[in-house]
């Protein structure tokens, strides 16, 4: 099948993360849960960063990890881009030269990775930001560039792991109206980590709800709140986080 197809064991300091996540192609789908559910664990075995002790992650057909035959293909040769809470730009590069990075490692020159860093900072309208440094832009900003630069790279998939939770509450609604422009441009996947309901009714065309590293359900926001599998799953759509 096309987008994601993830069957994730993960054991680590008596946690155990046993669960099945599918984003289908082209959609985003928002992976939520309680603290200490195992959104960041099943984002991390994704990407590779953590090694599976059991399943398999697929994307768009491509076995990246099977834990049955030993494949393993490390994180950088992965097809799977990521965006982290902390935007984690490199603080003595531009906004552009931080942009073309991504574009360099792709095997681009340097001044065709200069013009198309430009060019996707225009079309996110961030072109203002391109000769600033990290310091001179505000979290929000960053947040935006740093996807900017994830998604120069063509990812086939893009995990954002709770993008927004740094930023100002009263910066979140413009924010979120930024990146929904920016993943509705993507040709790929995504899966959006978020312990808040109002990302995943702003970016998400479906939701997963986890808790203690298992799928408890998945499907439409109003599919969930008609008819939620457990009390945690209408907490969570409520607003409540713990």
């Amino acid at each position: 099948m096309s987008g994601l197809d993830a069957e994730l064991r993960v054991e680590r300091d008596g946690f155990v993360l046993d669960a099945r996540l599918v984003v289908p192609a082209h959609r985003v789908v928002a992976l939520m849960g309680r603290n200490g559910a195992g959104k960041s664990t099943a984002v991390a075995a994704i990407a590779g960063l953590l090694p599976l002790d059991g399943g398999r992650v697929v994307v768009d057909g491509e076995v990246l990890e099977d834990v049955a035959s030993g494949r393993v293909v490390p994180p950088e040769r992965r097809p799977i881009g990521v965006v982290q809470q902390q935007s984690a730009l490199f603080p003595h590069l531009t906004v552009a030269a931080n942009v073309a990075f991504g574009l360099r490692t792709q095997g681009r020159s340097r001044s065709a990775a200069r013009a198309e860093a430009h060019r996707l900072l225009t079309d996110a309208g961030l072109a203002d930001l391109a000769d600033r440094r990290p310091s001179a832009v505000s979290g929000g900003q960053a947040a935006r560039v740093a996807l900017v630069r994830t998604l120069a790279r063509s990812p086939r998939l893009v995990l954002l792991d709770e993008p927004l939770a740094a930023i100002d509450a009263e910066l979140r609604p413009a924010l979120r109206d930024a990146i929904r422009a920016q993943l509705r441009a993507f040709a790929g996947s995504a899966l959006l980590v978020t312990h808040d309901v109002r990302d995943a009714e702003a970016l998400a065309d479906e939701v997963v709800v986890i808790d203690r590293g298992r799928v408890l359900q998945q499907g439409s926001l109003a599919s969930l709140r008609a008819a939620p599998a457990a009390p945690i799953v209408s907490r969570l759509l409520d607003g409540a986080t713990d």
